[in-house]
This record gives structure tokens, sequence and C-alpha cells, in this order.
């Protein structure tokens, strides 16, 4: 095999490869291999058929084709290394020449990673917000923990909005009971739209025994997309009782005995939360720092892929849910364009921090131990719901194990950064790493 490379671009490049026909010989002996396994011809055992036999059957330029495909990833590979090229995402592959007999001869476009000149970490500032704890996001917190503790009591009187019911329902089209559109006996906060559109401002004022009816468009089964009749019957009204607000209640909803020891701990996960967020606002912008001056640029092939992975996501999490791609748009308000336009910006920014993070990875020789692999492979297979070994069985099966790994290296990479970033806050306070692991470390210990 003769193989030359050319530049492009930073980001990619166009192999020509040469392959002599000879040293096609040993991809052309499998082709007939496997066609023959495929093949069955009277006379013949099955895996036995003489290439001549398989030529008349199949013809030689199918056989040649098959041969071809699989030399072609063969041959970019030895190329890549002789080059020693690091290449990214797919190769887009054109044949240019080949006739039986002859020499192969084809180019491979890729996308390679490019040269980056990293800053020094040190010479990047960040500024995020100072952390200001309003009391009333610490009421909203105890707001939310007298919610949890709620109990209901029935009421002789109309339903409210926040009261929870007991409803019958019974839907009918043209006077045609709706198949599977009538239920007994349902708990419902009214105002939740948890339920049919319509329901919740129907049951305002209706009290136990009585009912009230309102229309509404039917979403699934046969009557889809038409309008359906439904009468909702209540048969109870309870009313949410919250718990008072004293050391009792701190001592039922929590380790503490007082309420002030309670709102002082919700006010110190506040502020945990809070610096946790001004640490995610700082990463954001030291990364985008650092390829702005690092000018990096983006490869084509690779923010393509991306955008189309991101798309297919997109499009999967939507039919999860029930809606289509015209749906959300019209919700958005948003046309396919726009939304292809924020797709590539996004893909193409990502791309360009995952390059970063890859160069200064290798800059630091940043090592993943087997400990640190087997720590993310649980955290993902947990949010997965699926058992470790079965999760990390199905990452090799698919080839994405060395994605993840990557992930792990490049998390480390970014690790080492934010140690060496400034990063001050909107008063001119400097903000550490430090601090929020002495929180953290502290949380830790005051759960175990």
């Amino acid at each position: 095999m003769k193989s030359t490379v050319e530049t492009l671009s930073p980001t990619r490049v166009r192999l020509a490869i040469e392959v002599p026909f000879v040293e096609l010989e040993p991809s052309l002996k499998k082709a007939y291999r496997e066609i023959g396994q495929q093949v069955q011809v009277p006379g013949f055992r099955r895996g036995k058929v003489p290439a001549v036999v398989i030529d008349q059957r199949v013809g030689r330029g199918t056989v040649l084709n098959e041969a071809v495909q699989e030399a072609i990833p063969q041959n970019i590979l030895a190329a890549v290394r002789e080059h020693d090229l690091k290449t990214l995402g797919r190769p887009e592959v054109e044949i240019t020449e080949f006739a039986d007999g002859d020499a192969l001869n084809f180019t491979a476009e890729v996308d390679v990673r490019p040269e980056i000149t990293l800053p020094d970490p040190a010479t990047i500032e960040v500024t995020v917000d100072e952390l200001q704890i309003d009391g009333s996001e610490v009421d909203n917190q105890v707001q939310s923990l007298r919610e949890r503790f709620a109990t209901l009591k029935t009421v002789e009187r109309a339903a409210a909005e926040g009261d929870y019911v007991q409803i019958d329902l019974n839907a009918t089209v043209d006077g045609e009971e709706v198949p599977g559109g009538s239920a007994s006996n349902i708990s419902h906060e009214v105002g939740s739209k948890q339920l049919l559109p319509g329901l919740d401002e129907a049951l305002v004022g209706v009290a136990a025994g009585e009912s009230a009816t309102f229309t509404t468009e039917l979403v699934g089964g046969d009557y889809a997309g038409r309008e359906a009749e439904v009468s909702v019957t209540v048969r109870t009204v309870k009313e949410k009782e919250l718990p008072e607000l004293n050391d009792e209640f701190a001592q039922l909803a929590s380790e503490f005995d007082t309420i002030q020891e309670l709102r002082d701990d919700l006010r110190e996960r506040v502020t945990r939360g809070k610096r946790v967020e001004q640490i995610y606002a700082a990463r954001d912008k030291a990364l985008e720092q650092l390829v702005e001056a690092a000018d990096v640029p983006a490869p084509e092939g690779v923010v393509r892929e991306e955008v189309e992975s991101r798309r297919a996501a997109m499009v999967d999490q939507l039919e999860r849910i029930g809606a289509s791609l015209e749906e959300y748009l019209a919700a958005e308000e948003k046309t396919e364009e726009q939304i292809d336009t924020e797709l590539t910006e996004a893909a193409t920014q990502g791309v360009k921090i995952q390059l970063m993070l890859d160069t200064i990875a290798d800059a630091e020789d940043t090592q993943v131990s087997d400990d640190e692999f087997g720590h993310e492979i649980v955290h993902r297979a947990q949010r997965a719901g699926m058992a470790p070994q079965q999760y990390y069985d199905q990452l090799v099966r698919s080839g994405a194990a060395g994605a993840v790994y990557g992930d792990v290296r490049r998390g480390k990479a970014l690790a080492s950064i934010m140690e060496r970033i400034v990063i001050r806050d909107t008063a001119g306070n400097e903000v550490t790493l430090e601090a929020l692991r002495a929180e953290n470390e502290a949380e830790h210990d005051h759960e175990h």
C-alpha cells in the first residue's frame, strides 16, 4: 500500500491510498468464503462452492465489491498509523479507480485533531455573582418542607384551587361513551393541571355529591382530535392542613430540636447550592475564555455528527413524552432552521471544549485509574437504572466504553484547570474551590 496525505484545513486531511491488487487477495478470498456460506447451489455442499460457480451465480463484481469494502477500513487504519494522524469521527471515502486485476485507488477525507496552543490557566480570570441569601429563599425551603408533612382534612364546602378531590369521570362523543373514557374514585389536586384540559376550571365551586360538565379534546384512542363532553362528579373535598411552624414541627421533619436550628441548616443548604452554582458558572466562563484564547478550530465532520446525534436525542426525548418535533417547534415558536442553528452552535462549542480538554489531558499526561473509571460506570448505570456490569457490557458491545473513558479523562483535565484559574465574585472577593470542598465534606460527615 502507498499513501499520501494532503492537509485541507487545520482540522481536515485527505488521504490518497493505492492498494496493489495482490494485497487485495486476502480480502477477496474472505469474500468468496463468506458469499459461499450464503449461497445454495445444487450439487455443492454449503461453503464448498467453487469461486468460478460463485462468479456465475452472484457475479464477480459483487465479490470484488465485498472485498474492497473490507480492505478500505484496514488500509485507512494503516495510512493513519503511517502518517501518525490523530483522527476524529468517520472518514468520507471515494473510490477513484478500480478494475478487476488492477490496483485499488481511493481517497479518504477525515477530520484530525488540530494543534492547539494552550494559554496559561493562571491568566484566566472569571467573575461570578456574589453569594447573597435572601430570607425568602429559606422561607420557601421551610414552606416546601411543611407541604411534605401536610395532612388532608375533609371539608363540607365547594372545591377551591389547592384542594384535593376524589372524582368520577365519564367522557362521551356525540352521546356515545368513549372506550376507556370513564374512571372512578380518582384523587386529584385542583389546579395541578395533571389530568384533562378544562377539568381544573370545572371543579372550582363544585361540592361533594355535585357534578359539572366540560368539553375537552381527546388526544388518544379512536376519537383522537375529537371534542368530548366530560361529566365530573365530586365524591369528597379535602383541604391541605399545613403543620404549625414550631419546635415540634422541627422534631417531626428533621433531626433538629428547634425551628431555629432547622432554619439555620436550610440556610446552609441554600448557601451550598449557590456556591455550587458559582463554581458551575465559573467553569463555563473559564472554558469559554480558554477556547477563545487558544483559538480552537472546530472540525466540520465531527460537528456534523454531533448535530445529528443531538437532533436524534431531541426527537427521541420528544417521542418519549408523546410529542412531535412539529408540536415542539409550534410551542417554542421556532422554525426548524432556528433549531438547527442552535444545535450547530451548541455542538460547535461542545466539540471545541472537548478538543481543548483532550489537549490539556495530553499535555499533563492525565491518566484514569480503574477505580475512577469504575466509579463513573456505577454512576451512569444508576442514572440509567441498570446493574453496573450489565451497563458496562452494553457499552463494550456498542463500542462506547472508550468515549466514557475520554469523558472521565477530560473531567480530570478540567478539574486541574479549575484549581489554577482565578475566580472572583462581583464584590471582588476571591472564590476558592477549597471552601466549597470543605463545606461538602462537612455536609458528608453530617449525613453519616
